[in-house]
C-alpha cells in the first residue's frame, strides 16, 4: 500500500501554514476565480479535440488534496518509485498529499464509466457508444527550482479520451499530438520520442521547435490496460489515450511571454495581457538586484529543493525572485582545510554557492530590502553554524 511509502515521520508532513498557503492559491484555469489567458488556451485545445473527434466532453475538477492512492497506485507507480520521495512529493499525511500531476484525478473519472450511477451527485447514463475526452485542468504541487520557466504550484491538465472499443491506435495518438501542436503553436515543427509511464503503453514525449531549440510541451501514450482494469473497465472492450499538458509553458510558447512569474501578475500593463492569448508586448523590467551566497547545505540539496525552501521562507515575498542559481558546489572532502575550518562543515554537507537574482515586477529594490531578502534566504537555506548575514 502507497501509505509504507509516504514519510513515516510527523515533521515531514506540511504544517498548517504550509497547507493553508497552498490551498489559498488562484487557480488560473478555473473560471470561478476570474478570467485568464490560460483559459481561453484551454478551451481552444478541447474545442480543435471535439472537431476532429466528435466526442462528448467531461469537465472534471476536484480538491488537490487527494489520496496517495489516487496519485500513484491507481495509475501503476510502484511503491519503491523514486517519485514518491519527500523531495518531490507534499505530503499531508501518511494517506493524503498534494496532488503531484492532473492524473490524479483520472482514477475517479475513470470509476464513473463502470459504475455511472455509484454516486447520486455525478450520476449520469452513458449512451451505447462512449467516446469522451475528460479535461482535468487544475493546479498541481512540486518542488522546484526558482527560474524565468519553473514555479512550485504550476498548472497542468489531463486529456483522456475514453472509448467503449478496443481499436484506438498509434495514429489515433498522433492526431492528438498534431492537433495539440497546432493550437499551442500553429505551424510549429514537432517529434516525439518514446517514454515511459506506468499508466500508458507506447508512451511518447512531445517536443516543439521554437527560436531553434527543442522545447518538450506535453508526454502521452494509449491508456494501459491495468488503469482500465483498476476502474473496472475491461480492456478487450475499452482503450482511449492519456495526455499530460503543462499549461505554463503552453501559455508562455503561445503568446512569448518571456517569464513564468507574468502569468499571475497583478502589475496592469502585465494583467491586462494575460486576459487574452494576443502575442506579448514587451514591458521594460526594472533593474535586478544580485546577491551571491555562500552556504553549507546537505550535499544532496539541488536547485529543485533549495528553491522549495526559499519559497517556503518568503511566502507571498517569494514573487520578487527572478531565480535561484547554483553556481558551484564543493563537497566537504573536497573542500581545503582551512574552508573546512571557516565553515566548520561535516560529512554529508557541501559549500554551494548560489546567485539570487531579486527582481519584483512592479518596483525597484532598495539595497536594504535586497539585503534583507538575502538575509531570509540565507537562513532558509543555510545549515552550517558560522553565520554570514549582511
Amino acid at each position: 500500500m502507497s501509505h509504507l511509502t509516504a514519510p513515516a515521520i510527523r515533521d515531514s508532513y506540511l504544517s498548517t501554514d504550509q497547507l493553508s498557503r497552498a490551498l489559498s492559491l488562484r487557480d488560473l484555469t478555473d473560471p470561478d476565480q476570474g478570467p485568464h489567458a490560460m483559459q481561453t488556451l484551454l478551451n481552444e485545445i478541447v474545442e480543435a479535440l471535439h472537431t476532429v473527434w466528435q466526442s462528448t466532453t467531461n469537465l472534471v475538477r476536484a480538491s488537490p488534496l487527494v489520496p496517495v492512492a489516487e496519485n500513484y497506485d491507481r495509475l501503476g507507480y510502484q511503491a519503491d518509485d523514486v517519485t514518491r520521495a519527500l523531495r518531490y512529493t507534499r505530503y499531508v499525511s501518511s494517506t493524503v498529499m498534494l496532488r503531484s500531476h492532473t492524473s490524479a484525478m483520472i482514477p475517479t473519472a475513470l470509476d464513473r464509466y463502470s459504475r455511472p450511477d455509484s454516486d447520486e451527485t455525478t450520476a449520469r447514463t452513458l449512451p451505447p457508444t462512449v467516446d469522451e475526452l475528460i479535461v482535468s485542468p487544475g493546479m498541481v504541487y512540486r518542488r522546484d527550482a526558482v527560474d524565468r520557466s519553473h514555479v512550485g504550484e504550476p498548472h497542468q491538465v489531463d486529456l483522456w479520451r475514453v472509448r467503449n472499443s478496443p481499436s484506438t491506435s498509434h495514429d489515433d495518438l498522433l492526431t492528438m499530438v498534431s492537433t495539440l501542436v497546432e493550437v499551442v503553436l500553429p505551424g510549429a515543427q514537432w517529434r516525439v520520442t518514446d517514454a515511459a509511464h506506468p499508466y500508458t503503453t507506447g508512451g511518447l514525449q512531445i517536443d516543439v521547435l521554437h527560436d531553434g531549440t527543442w522545447l518538450e510541451l506535453a508526454e502521452c501514450g494509449r491508456i494501459h490496460p491495468d488503469v482500465l482494469h483498476g476502474s473496472g473497465l475491461d480492456p478487450t472492450g475499452w482503450s482511449g489515450l492519456a495526455l499530460g499538458l503543462g499549461l505554463e509553458r503552453a501559455l508562455m510558447l503561445r503568446k512569448g511571454i518571456p517569464d513564468i512569474r507574468y502569468l499571475r501578475a497583478s502589475e496592469p500593463r502585465i494583467a491586462e495581457q494575460m486576459r487574452n492569448l494576443h502575442p506579448w508586448k514587451h514591458v521594460s523590467p526594472l533593474p535586478p538586484a544580485r546577491r551571491d551566497l555562500s552556504v553549507v547545505v546537505a550535499e544532496d540539496e539541488d536547485e529543485e529543493t533549495l528553491g522549495d525552501r526559499v519559497r517556503d521562507r518568503l511566502g507571498e515575498d517569494a514573487e520578487v525572485v527572478e531565480s535561484v542559481t547554483v553556481l558551484s558546489r564543493t563537497l566537504h572532502d573536497d573542500l581545503p582545510q582551512s574552508a573546512r575550518d571557516r565553515l566548520r562543515t561535516r560529512d554529508g554537507q557541501a559549500n554551494v554557492l548560489v546567485r539570487l537574482i531579486l527582481r519584483p515586477l512592479d518596483r525597484t529594490l532598495t539595497s536594504d530590502e535586497a539585503n534583507a531578502i538575502r538575509n531570509r534566504i540565507y537562513t532558509a537555506i543555510h545549515e552550517g553554524p558560522v553565520m554570514e548575514l549582511i
